[in-house]
């Protein structure tokens, strides 16, 4: 069996992933009322990956599925938050660790889950070549396993190859790029071909089967060698690939030709046999020459000579049948067993997802926007509701209702700011409102404080980029900070404009405040404090009449309105509707979410009925402000001429008690929302500030290693034009002979004559480049035409000699015009003289 090939892997590097990690969930799942905490299930993360990325270099099938199950991991995780959010400096170097030489990058850092998936998955590629190498070609298992692993890998490298590009957004490594990942898929198919040749010969099928096997194995080493020899490709690849690669192709059609020539040995074309033996022989041991090993395929080797001597000894004293010449030899057909296999759901078995209790992305998406509709519905209904009833106080307090119906005697405090003032006092009074307004200030300014640090470390990266962007000007390659920042400065304005708008909120309430302070101190001084402060009327209160009492039936039914309208509110902030299991349905049947429509309909069913109390009770407002209205004046007329100004004075201190009770419940309600508004805006610009800062840490970590990268270049730079430079020679040493060459053995040195002047390098035997000399093959099949830069190794001249002699190398060229359909379609597209060769 010949040797198969592992892909090396990419070396990554340890990170921290839990903090970062852990700041974007929280800022993006969590929120102040359902905070998400997923610390348990991020350390898991963080273990599971330090184990599988270094796991991967132990080469073992056991390796396979803890690289497989962060695989899974990693890609679940994907789907749920925004890739490209995560500020994780993720850092890979190139497999073939040559990037450098030839322009590309040893390594690689990107804080995107999208390239460490991509680089995973390339090392499970590789892994799977290691593991399927390994195994043993002689066994049964052996053969399946590495038939399905070649096969994978392939499948894996070809998916890359098309999606490589979109996911990492920069340009990749050397080994990430879009022609080596075709190239080694191409590679990794043809071996697995090459298994089912061996799986067949293990199996004993049929040699008309293994024939045709073999041809197609021999295709897909052609379009392999092709793809290897890109000059992008060849020049990182292992320098032996092209040559084995090479020998293959040519030892296959050998090894198609040996089988074909069994089948006609059974069918008694005894002439057929012996031109496709000689064709064999002379393939195989092309393959060997061209592979530079010398048992490739040996003992087909010998089986063919064994078989085409006893061929030709049975046609020479038996059959005499004529042999055919090459060309006229019908064509082998093709058959392919290997193809790449397509990337499953989950690579390993029985996955459980850490992260389960979050929702793809798209759902959060559709959650959040509906919560926006939500929460703008809910708003609106109880908006409309508050403003009209702070209008309806407004009305009633203009009226001097209902304290003007209570107030019969004129020396008592009516009942109804009685009941103000102690619901005043049971929420603290005046002192707990000028508390709650005094915080504001220090709230405010904590949040600024945090935006305005966020907004100092986007300013300071971005300066430290263009300062070294000035400094290296194109070979600075990255990502410019402005480009990247957009996000982060629009959030920042959007948050600039948040706290603005709250500033000017707070000075409003604080206006409101200080006009009704006075008020609010009289009633948070209790009965007598009102009593003290309201003006006596003098003879005489308030008449009981049929008016009054209408306007008492009246305020009966605003506190009834008012008391519904708490209900109301109440169920419009309490109202759910569980759209999270809507929209998974809807991902999974149609494979997208119709937000809007599914929002729009659920809200309506949720809360369609309150929006029509709603509705009802504004109407039901205005019927009732227009009988309140009515009737009070009719009650003035009644009361007309008695109490004089003292009365009407005494009016207005109780309109000014019922104003600022109701402009107290009104501040209090709006201080509350200020300050968890405060709070959880701090929530939020905390998230955001981590955020900024994981991103400026992944781009200080990106930085030093490309800094460090083109410092490792400039000093090698620096190196080779030094090299240029030789020194010059030291003058010769300055001495007197005082003896003979014999007693040299008092010299530190022994002297000795110089017979001939060695090279300070040996000319090692096997030139690390191979240079091949025109082809003996037919130029009409010439299995190597593509092989740039890899002619004939240097012979001495009695190999030379001794090539010449060889049988195969005496026909014309044109007589193998017949090999030409074997290499497959587009294979003549790449003929040899076109080809640069190799440096």
């Amino acid at each position: 069996m010949a040797e198969v090939v592992a892909l090396p892997l990419k070396k990554p590097s340890d990170v921290d992933v839990v903090k970062p990690l852990g700041n974007l969930i929280s800022a993006t799942f969590s929120t102040a009322d359902n905070p998400e905490d997923y610390s348990s299930q991020i350390q898991e993360f963080s273990k599971l990956r330090n184990h599988a990325i270094w796991k991967a270099f132990e080469k073992y099938e056991s390796s396979l599925e803890v690289i497989y199950r962060y695989y899974d991991q990693l890609h679940a995780l994907e789907a749920k938050i925004p890739p490209t959010d995560v500020q994780i400096p993720f850092k890979w170097k190139d497999a073939f660790n040559k990037g450098s030489l030839f322009g590309g990058r040893v390594s690689l850092t990107i804080s995107s889950l999208s390239y460490e998936r991509v680089c995973v998955l390339y090392n499970i590629a590789a892994l799977q070549s290691a593991v399927a190498a390994n195994q043993s070609l002689e066994t049964n298992e052996g053969l399946k396993l590495a038939a399905k692993l070649f096969q994978q890998s392939a499948g894996i490298l070809l998916h890359l190859k098309n999606t490589v590009i979109g996911a990492i957004q920069v340009e990749p490594t050397p080994d990430l790029n879009p022609e080596t990942l075709h190239a080694l898929s191409s590679f990794m198919l043809a071996q697995a071909q090459e298994v089912f040749v061996y799986k067949a010969m293990f199996d004993r099928m049929k040699e008309a089967v293994i024939a045709k096997l073999c041809i197609q194995c021999s295709e897909f080493y052609a379009e392999a060698m092709m793809m290897l020899q890109k000059d992008s490709v060849r020049q990182i690849i292992e320098k032996d690939w092209i040559p084995l690669v090479a020998g293959k192709q040519a030892a296959f059609i050998g090894l198609a030709q040996y089988f074909q020539s069994i089948v006609c040995k059974g069918n008694k074309e005894i002439g057929e046999e012996i031109a496709r033996l000689q064709t064999a022989i002379e393939l195989l041991k092309s393959g060997q020459q061209r592979s530079s090993r010398s048992n490739l395929f040996q003992d087909y080797v010998t089986k063919a000579e064994r078989a085409l001597a006893d061929a030709n000894k049975d046609n020479d004293f038996i059959y005499h049948d004529r042999i055919p010449d090459s060309k006229h030899l019908p064509v082998i057909q093709k058959a392919a067993l290997a193809k790449p296999l397509p990337i499953p759901d989950h690579f390993s078995t029985n996955f459980t997802d850490l992260f389960a209790g979050l929702v793809p992305m798209p759902v959060h998406q559709a959650l959040a926007a509906y919560e926006v509709r939500k929460a703008d519905l809910v708003n609106r209904e109880i908006n409309e509701l508050r403003a009209a009833t702070q209008f309806l106080n407004g009305v009633l307090a203009s009226l001097n209702l209902p304290a003007a119906l209570e107030d019969t005697s004129g020396e008592v405090v009516p009942q109804s700011l009685v009941e103000k003032s102690v619901a005043v006092i049971s929420m603290g009074g005046l002192s707990k409102l000028d508390s709650m307004i005094s915080e504001l200030p220090e709230l405010l300014q904590r949040n600024t404080d945090i935006l305005n640090e966020a907004e100092r470390m986007l300013k300071e990266e971005e300066a430290s980029d263009n300062q070294l962007k000035e400094q290296f000007k194109e070979k600075w390659n990255r990502t410019p900070s402005a480009k990247l920042t957009e996000t982060f400065k629009s959030n920042i304005a959007k948050y600039r404009e948040i706290i603005n708008t709250a500033i000017n909120a707070d000075k409003v309430i604080r206006d409101k405040f200080e006009a009704h302070r006075r008020g609010m101190g009289l009633l948070s001084g209790g009965v007598e404090s009102m009593k003290n402060s309201l003006p006596n009327p003098g003879s005489g209160g308030a008449q009981d009449t049929d008016a009054s009492r209408l306007l008492r039936d009246l305020m009966d039914e605003v506190e009834t309105l008012k008391a519904e309208r708490d209900t109301i509110e109440g169920e419009l902030k309490s109202a759910t509707t569980d759209m999270k299991e809507k929209f998974l349905m809807s991902l999974a049947d149609h494979g997208s979410i119709n937000e809007s429509a599914m929002s729009t309909e659920a809200l309506g069913r949720a809360y369609g009925s309150l929006q029509q109390q709603v509705k009802e009770s504004l109407s039901r407002q205005q019927t009732l402000l227009a009988r309140i209205q009515e009737a009070n004046n009719e009650m003035i007329q009644d009361r007309s001429g008695s109490g004089g100004s003292s009365r009407q004075e005494r009016d207005v201190a109780l309109k000014e008690l019922a104003a600022a009770h109701d402009a107290y419940v009104e501040l209090q309600r709006h201080l509350t929302e200020g300050t968890t508004f405060y709070n959880d805006l701090t929530a939020v610009l905390v998230a955001f500030q981590n955020k900024v800062s994981d991103f400026c840490f992944a781009r200080k970590t990106e930085k030093e290693e490309l800094m460090k990268d083109l410092t490792q270049d400039l000093s090698r730079a620096a190196s080779d034009s030094a090299k240029k430079e030789p020194p010059a020679r030291p003058p010769p040493p300055q001495f007197t002979p005082t003896g003979s060459v014999g007693s040299s053995a008092t010299l530190p040195y022994p002297l000795q004559q110089p017979q001939i002047m060695p090279m300070p390098y040996a000319q090692p035997p096997i030139a690390p480049y191979p240079q091949y000399t025109t082809c003996a093959l037919p130029t009409g099949y010439n299995p190597y035409a593509t092989i740039a830069g890899y002619p004939h190794h240097p012979q001495q001249p009695a190999q030379q000699q001794q090539q010449q002699q060889q049988p195969y190398a005496a026909y014309p060229h044109q007589q193998y015009t017949a090999y030409q359909t074997y290499p497959g379609p587009g294979y003549q597209n790449y003929p040899y003289q076109e080809h640069k060769p190799m440096p």
